[in-house]
């Protein structure tokens, strides 16, 4: 045990070795998600004083780089007429790319339609669980019912959903807390928490938490009306995108159905996500990337944080110029040009890992767009296909370790909601024709069957395994109830509702 515990740590000392410096500093700069980058480079830049923010560091270039977006000719002669770094020798440590990559347009700047309250991100001071508590203290219950809110709010996931029935909250009273309670309580004070900012929290599915939201707005006219009765009579046909059966349906012109579906798509589909991700207590949640549906075409757009505009002082270009122009040679010239010259290379090379840092974003997330297409066209998450780290690395040409950073740091804010890149990642499970598919889809079949069971008779595990095996799926009864705790879903006779 001894032996092989020194020889592990032998070979991973030989792989430290093999790494620079600067190779460590890139691999930290990856791991760093867009809302700590600009916290970075301001150390750098009160490291370097060679190191700058160039004159439009805070500007948006939307128009300037749209004009050239579809014209590789000229978006070559606008990037050839970037400022040249004179003396100092600047390697190319990006390789640069077509800024077309198959069926997905890349643009490096915010998105200008993405301006609304369901993008935005703002600083919290508190999780999204102490945000609940808050509103919470705010209502006067008696012990039974605050014990019960109390239960509720915790059973909340994130996402601001509510996953567990009421009777599972019910068991979870009598179990934990020797607190008996009907169901009828229970949702009472489902009902109240549902009033509680953001709109939509306490919901138990999409459904209801899209119809919490737009209920909220019922003063703002028609359209919203409308919009509420497509969500309760015409959800799945919303969902599928069927809008010719929901005009149909409800005699609506196009001005109509185009104001409904805008009323729709604002609405946040996660809205506790917004708030700050209370296992860790992070205060923010920035999307790196923005990921737009035009017409079955996407576009990847990354946030203009990740692009920042950074140069080389021309001070200290100029003051190395003097130095190597003076006739003197004594040894304090000598270290001050050593120290320009260290500062200018420190700031060209800080300048290129920021620039790699932002390719690297950009491949991977395109890879992980062409290879869960037709989940980001959808939202369903029964289309997301078994994808692992290596088939990304395989794809980008990247080290799965730099796929791992990038995948476990990053936000992607969709149309369905803002997820972790590793949202995307799941294992592969083999069906009886031997095709391969995601665990996270047969977990989703295996919800959908417990939501649709009859509570006076829950399935066992041992049912729930047979039904998914008629199904295709070769899964053993161990898995099905890992599966099952991973989505935080009781066992049967917690399930049973008599």
């Amino acid at each position: 045990m001894n032996q092989g515990m020194a020889l592990q740590q032998t070979f991973q000392q030989k792989l430290l070795q093999k790494l620079s410096p600067q190779q460590i500093q890139l691999m930290k700069l990856l791991q760093i998600p867009t809302a700590h980058l600009e916290e970075r480079i301001k150390e750098e830049l009160e490291e370097n004083p060679a190191l700058e923010f160039g004159e439009d560091a805070f500007e948006d270039e939307v128009d300037i780089k749209d004009e050239f977006a579809d014209s590789p000719d000229q978006e070559a002669e606008l990037e050839g007429s970037e400022e040249e770094y004179d003396d100092v020798d600047v390697s190319d440590y990006v390789q640069e790319g077509d800024d077309e990559v198959g069926d997905y347009k890349l643009r490096d700047e915010n998105y200008p339609e993405l301006n609304d309250d369901r993008v935005i991100p703002y600083k919290v001071e508190a999780s999204f669980n102490e945000l609940m508590l808050h509103q919470l203290g705010l209502l006067k219950l008696n012990s039974i019912d605050q014990k019960i809110a109390e239960q509720i709010v915790g059973s909340l996931d994130d996402d601001g959903y509510l996953r567990r029935e009421p009777a599972a909250i019910v068991d979870d009273l009598a179990f934990r807390q020797n607190i008996e309670a009907s169901e009828a309580q229970v949702l009472q004070m489902i009902e109240q928490i549902q009033q509680f900012d953001p709109p939509g929290v306490g919901a138990r599915n999409l459904q209801e938490c899209l119809l919490l939201q737009l209920q909220r707005k019922t003063d703002q006219g028609s359209h919203v009306t409308l919009a509420i009765t497509v969500l309760d009579k015409y959800f799945d046909e919303f969902t599928k995108k069927h809008y010719e059966k929901i005009q149909k349906g409800l005699h609506l012109t196009d001005e109509q159905l185009r104001e409904i579906i805008q009323h729709i798509i604002k609405l946040n589909p996660r809205p506790g996500s917004n708030i700050g991700v209370s296992d860790k207590g992070e205060n923010y949640i920035i999307p790196d990337f923005f990921v737009m549906n035009t017409n079955g075409s996407l576009e990847l757009v990354l946030n203009s944080k990740n692009a920042p505009d950074l140069r080389i002082s021309d001070g200290y270009k100029d003051m190395l110029k003097d130095y190597e122009k003076s006739t003197k040679s004594d040894k304090r010239q000598k270290e001050a040009v050593l120290f320009i010259k260290q500062k200018l290379d420190a700031a060209k090379w800080f300048i290129d890992a920021i620039k790699q840092r932002q390719d690297t974003l950009r491949n991977t997330m395109l890879a992980i767009m062409d290879y869960q297409k037709a989940f980001f066209l959808t939202g369903d998450e029964i289309d997301l296909k078994p994808m692992i780290l290596k088939d990304i690395a395989e794809q980008t040409h990247l080290d799965i370790s730099t796929v791992s950073r990038v995948a476990n740091s990053k936000f992607v804010q969709t149309e369905f909601g803002t997820y972790r890149l590793k949202f995307f990642f799941s294992e592969r499970l083999q069906t009886e024709s031997g095709e391969e598919v995601s665990t996270r889809e047969v977990k989703k079949i295996l919800t959908d069957i417990i939501q649709e069971e009859n509570k006076k008779n829950p399935h066992s595990d041992e049912r729930l395994t047979e039904m998914l095996q008629e199904k295709g799926y070769n899964i053993a009864r161990r898995t099905v109830a890992k599966y099952r705790e991973q989505l935080n879903i009781p066992v049967a006779r917690l399930r049973k509702i008599l």
